[in-house]
């Protein structure tokens, strides 16, 4: 019975697996610091070179530092 019961839940245990995998990624993305401040400073450079305008670096750089601040309270409110 168990090995029935194995071999029908095999496809959703490997959706759980893999929804979880994806979090895991998504959640390394999102509260990366360094990966934030790389971007800033990426955006820095395109706009020094000419890339961006002033305005659309100011736009992404406030997102960007908004970011930062909210991964940063995240970090103080889970240790």
């Amino acid at each position: 019975m168990f090995l029935i019961d194995d071999i029908l839940l095999a496809p959703l245990k490997g959706v759980v697996w893999l929804g979880k995998k994806i979090n895991e990624v998504v959640d390394k993305e999102l509260f990366d610091e360094e990966g934030i401040k790389g971007k800033i400073m990426e955006l820095q450079i395109q706009m020094e070179m000419e890339k961006i305008s002033k305005e659309e670096y100011d736009k992404q750089e406030k997102e960007l530092l908004s970011r930062l601040e909210a991964v940063r309270k995240a970090k103080e409110g889970g240790d």
